[in-house]
């Protein structure tokens, strides 16, 4: 074999064997936790932390900002808390304006707010903390029979975030239902204010995708929260809520 065929060969092998599929099978697989904290700074990237430096800058900047302040620790629970009344409240009261009509009522799940309010100054990155998400808030139209049966699973798990309603949980079960001054009608339409991830049947809540109507009205919880804050604060108001028994647990 002459010596340009044998080198010809030897490529083509070396290329075939090159383009050959290899297949690779995960033998071990170790991890260990990195505590992120100040111990972890001699592992950082000087440089890209120098990079970084101006822009956490402007955003602690915000972040700290100070937009408001709360009469009082404004906790989270079941049946009903301050910081569930205010949240449904301010949901209510935007939607009713973006409406430009009253609202029935609004709905708040429990599990979405993820802090509590301190007394004291409201920075901006509290409402970040309160509100991590990009959730929305939604209008959705439910027929009284829905909302009853709705009112009904609230009751089943102890109460929920609501407001523009009045209701009694005993034994489990959904008693003296109010909408604003009115026992709740089956057959009457009622203007729920919520967010996106509640009106899509999250959380158990079911029945709120089975409504007539809804808007997404593109405004972001968040942003809805430190405006309120923001415009109370304007006007001279500190941040407060109080528990009217509009949720009693028997």
């Amino acid at each position: 074999m002459k010596m340009k065929e044998i080198l010809l060969t030897l490529f083509f092998s070396v290329f075939l064997s090159a383009c050959t599929e290899h297949k690779f099978v995960v033998s071990e697989i170790r991890g260990s936790k990195i505590p992120l904290d100040n111990t972890t700074e001699q592992l950082s990237d000087k440089s890209f932390g120098d990079f970084l430096a101006p822009y956490k800058a402007q955003l602690d900047e915000k972040m700290n900002e100070v937009i408001g302040s709360a009469t009082g620790n404004m906790p989270v629970h079941a049946p009903e808390s301050l910081l569930s009344n205010f949240s449904a409240d301010v949901y209510r009261q935007v939607a009713s304006g973006y409406l430009k009509s009253p609202v029935d009522i609004a709905i708040v799940n429990l599990k979405g707010l993820r802090t509590s309010i301190p007394a004291g100054e409201i920075k901006v990155s509290k409402i970040f903390e309160l509100m991590p998400f990009e959730n929305e808030l939604v209008l959705v139209w439910l027929k009284g029979t829905e909302l009853s049966d709705l009112l009904q699973f609230f009751a089943s798990i102890g109460g929920e975030g609501v407001s523009g309603l009045r209701m009694e949980i005993k034994d489990g079960r959904a008693i003296k239902i109010l909408i604003g001054d009115h026992a709740i009608d089956p057959d009457k339409t009622y203007v729920i204010a919520t967010n996106d991830y509640l009106a899509e049947g999250n959380d158990g809540m079911t029945q709120l995708t089975r409504h007539i109507q809804r808007i997404d009205t593109g405004i972001k919880i968040r942003d809805m929260l430190i405006a309120f804050i923001r415009d109370q604060t304007a006007k001279g108001n500190k941040i407060t809520s109080k528990l009217d028994g509009r949720i009693t647990l028997y």
